[in-house]
């Protein structure tokens, strides 16, 4: 979103010997933050209140343009998927966005002058024994991102911007990451690199506390846990509705996606402000027999024209393909246009039941084809209104983003070794 920081897993040593090859691996529950698990879930939120609040985010956090200075980009929830992590010594837990997007693992920290309002209790560094700042001069400063600085007392310090003004201030610390595991047993990462935010305003999500970054960069959870995931981590997202059903995030051995029906496209790193996605190349859209190709120019400094990102909700393509794609999927739906409850998304039909017929659709990648469903494609904004979950971005050179609906029921597995990403049709909601 080559590690610097030198991390000790707290496991055994055998364990740790199979984690080396790769050959060690686990999974932590990954939750909806609109499921009926997610810790902070608000009752008296009907479900398609929560649904329009995580769309209207999803298209904000879309529409964003890299900002002008070199800061390292981050991001805010957008209709994404929670973890439960602990820091510090004792444990304190905190409730935080799994994301793709972004690299840097923060939250809100005490004491916090300027930050948004936070349900659940905010995280004081005061009473971990493990929790130490780190000075300018180490290396761990370095990793967390071109935009921090020093401060009176040689504290490094993060600045993060956003392209609407939100942003989040604080020290760079290193601190003890644990997480619970499905065998059971906690996985605790000592010294793993955090931003601890005093300073914290504008579009931020009072549900949760912070990110978890899993992008691309050095400072992301899976750089930083080194050997212990041999650069793998997946997950299954399952699908956004009023649901008490958990995904997973798996990591090394767990994560590994292969065997019929997986396909693999290649990973390509980014310049500059992009350096912390998961850039991919989708060459084409595909509607029935109908196939709209990509142009190659691409925002990214790369061959890849588009990130894969399990922070947004909706899919965000070039304003050409998607004016093609989605008229031509609205001339084979056999249902009654309608208007969306929901500002943007433009093609939504009448349907109070979710089986109705949708056209083949592909998305073709570099290497291999993806076959979209009906839950890929739409989501139920209304007892009897269903849209199309992709839009059209106002700018043809604007980044697009391949967000969580389209990547709904498929383990999708990243492989940063060999710089891949696979998808394999999945019921992710079957465990």
């Amino acid at each position: 979103m080559a590690i610097i920081v030198s991390l000790i897993l707290l496991i055994s040593s055998a364990a740790s010997s199979a984690a080396a090859d790769g050959g060690y691996g686990f999974s932590v529950e990954l939750i909806h933050r609109d499921f009926l698990k997610f810790p902070l879930f608000n009752a008296s939120e009907t479900h398609y209140q929560r649904i329009a609040d995580a769309l209207r985010r999803s298209i904000s956090r879309g529409t964003v343009s890299p900002p002008d200075t070199g800061k390292a980009p981050i991001y805010t929830s957008g209709g994404a998927y929670v973890v439960k992590i602990s820091l510090g010594t004792p444990p304190f837990s905190i409730v935080a966005i799994a994301d793709t997007g972004s690299d840097i693992i923060w939250t809100q920290c005490k004491p916090c002058p300027n930050c948004y309002q936070q349900i659940a209790p905010m995280f004081d560094p005061s009473k971990s024994s493990t929790y130490k700042t780190v000075s300018c001069s180490s290396p761990t400063c370095s990793i967390t991102g071109p935009g921090n600085s020093c401060s009176s007392n040689s504290v490094c310090e993060y600045s993060i911007s956003y392209g609407d003004g939100s942003h989040s201030n604080g020290d760079i610390a290193v601190d003890t990451l644990t997480m619970d595991s499905t065998s059971g047993r906690p996985m605790a990462f000592p010294r793993t690199a955090i931003g601890c935010g005093h300073d914290n305003a504008g579009s931020f999500d009072s549900k949760v506390s912070g990110i978890v970054g899993l992008g691309h960069g050095s400072a992301s959870l899976v750089q930083q846990m080194g050997p212990a995931t041999g650069g793998k981590f997946s997950y299954c997202l399952a699908p956004i509705g009023n649901s008490n059903y958990s995904s997973y995030l798996n990591f090394g051995s767990n994560a590994i996606v292969s065997g019929s029906g997986a396909v693999s496209t290649p990973i390509y790193t980014g310049k500059g402000y992009y350096k912390v996605f998961y850039v991919l190349k989708i060459e084409a859209m595909s509607v029935g027999s109908n196939k709209y190709n990509f142009s190659s120019s691409s925002p990214f400094g790369t061959k890849g024209n588009i990130i894969i990102d399990s922070g947004t909700t909706l899919t965000f393509l070039q304003p050409d393909i998607f004016a093609s794609f989605s008229e031509a999927i609205s001339e084979v739906m056999d249902l009654k246009s309608t208007t969306s409850p929901i500002q943007t998304l433009e093609f939504c039909y009448e349907s109070t039941t979710d089986d109705y017929k949708v056209p083949p659709v592909i998305a073709h990648f570099k290497g291999g084809k993806v076959n979209l469903k009906r839950e890929n494609l739409f989501i139920r904004v209304a007892d009897d209104v269903v849209c199309l979950a992709f839009v059209g971005n106002s700018e043809k050179n604007s980044m697009q983003i391949y967000g969580n609906i389209a990547q709904t029921n498929f383990l999708v597995g990243y492989n940063i070794k060999k710089s891949s990403v696979s998808f394999k049709p999945a019921n992710c909601a079957a465990s």
